[in-house]
């Protein structure tokens, strides 16, 4: 006769030793209607990244920013329309989402998220008006009305964008204030935010108290004229920042000052490959957990520049890969590093390249993902 409670007790001691398998991983694409129906969630193989299992888990219009917090329980959406609002979601195990609330961004047509590094605040860009907003994170993962909200003046910057290459006509909402990113620099002290129509990077020191306190200078202007600043990442250590220019399509490193949380440009370089010419816009770009390898998504034409970092922070052109798309939007690297993915928006899908280890190089897996009018993408931890 068998004893069904010492076995049971005996297996739940063991299991107790046992690591227990990781928890699945989920996959979230925001869109752009009409192609894109909302929110799309994909399951990802650990073992190649590969995205499978597609579904429909928001219909919200036009969810075309995302982030997720640390811990991947809780989704934030902003829905890139008129009257902006952001929408808190809780991620079920199986990775459907339930909503827990609503608030206002503060400003028309948000189009960037990012939580600061203690999780206690979401920052929102408003692209369409120009403002920046601070939304208090609650422990459920709800979010407060803003605490703070900042609208970018001033004189709209250059027309033509004086650094760009021969011939382009890359020329863009050179028209007013044009919020673009906000993010808060590693210590969490400090919040930079780009406006791509004054041509200028805003400095903050961020309070206690979720406020937006100017910096000295308040902001600095952009390492040419009619650059138009794009989206920007921290140097692991955060030493240096890296920023794209969409017009320009240069890139330039700026030296942070860890003490002050100001700014000095360093040095730019161009995105695109030596010779070329013609009209291109800068988008997005993504830096691996080593701070060695930094990618550069180029719309028009179409390519993921590579680029290596240096020990003292300077940048070194290494290569370029077609994307396999048309018009990407964004660039994510994977938490283990070893797979990056292209938000290809007018080709309606997302294209997976491997990256090698050590030296970052870029190679296409033969897989493409059907999404209409992808924008970004971001991973469950």
């Amino acid at each position: 006769m068998r004893n069904w409670p010492l076995i049971s007790a005996l297996s739940v001691a063991l299991m107790a030793t046992i690591p227990l398998a990781a928890q699945a991983q989920f996959a979230y694409v925001g869109t752009y209607n009409p192609n894109g129906e909302g929110i799309y969630r994909f399951a990802v193989n650990p073992a190649d990244g590969a995205l499978s299992g597609k579904t429909l888990v928001s219909q919200l219009p036009n969810p075309a920013q995302l982030t997720v917090d640390a811990q991947g329980k809780t989704l934030y959406v902003a829905s890139e329309s008129e009257k902006g609002v952001v929408v808190a979601y809780a991620i079920a195990q199986d990775g459907s989402l339930s909503k827990l609330n609503e608030v206002s961004s503060q400003g028309a047509g948000p189009v960037y998220l990012s939580l600061t590094p203690d999780g206690r605040y979401l920052l929102v860009a408003n692209y369409v008006s120009g403002s920046k907003a601070v939304l208090p994170v609650m422990a459920d993962g709800r979010l407060a009305e803003a605490s703070d909200s900042q609208q970018d003046q001033g004189p709209a910057g250059a027309a033509k964008p004086a650094a760009a290459a021969e011939g382009s006509f890359a020329v863009s909402d050179h028209n007013g204030p044009h919020a673009h990113m906000i993010a808060a620099d590693p210590s969490g002290k400090f919040v930079f935010s780009t406006d791509l129509g004054l041509d200028r990077i805003y400095q903050y020191r961020l309070s206690s108290d979720g406020k937006l306190q100017a910096n000295t200078p308040a902001w600095i202007a952009a390492s040419s004229a009619g650059a138009g600043p794009r989206h920007f990442v921290f140097q692991p250590g955060g030493k240096s920042l890296y920023l794209i220019n969409e017009e320009a399509s240069t890139l330039t490193r700026y030296l942070l000052n860890g003490k002050t949380g100001t700014l000095t440009e360093a040095a730019s370089v161009s995105a695109l490959p030596a010779g070329y010419k013609g009209t291109s816009f800068a988008a997005g770009l993504a830096i691996d957990k080593s701070g060695k390898n930094l990618y550069v998504a180029n719309r028009l034409h179409n390519s993921i520049a590579h680029f290596t970092i240096e020990a003292n922070g300077t940048l070194s052109y290494k290569d370029d890969v077609w994307t396999r798309g048309d018009y990407t939007r964004t660039l994510t690297l994977s938490p283990d590093g070893k797979t990056l993915y292209a938000m290809n928006q007018r080709s309606d899908n997302i294209t997976r390249f491997r990256v090698e280890p050590g030296s970052g190089t870029l190679s296409f897996t033969d897989d493409y993902t059907a999404v209409g009018a992808p924008s970004q993408l971001v991973l469950t931890p």
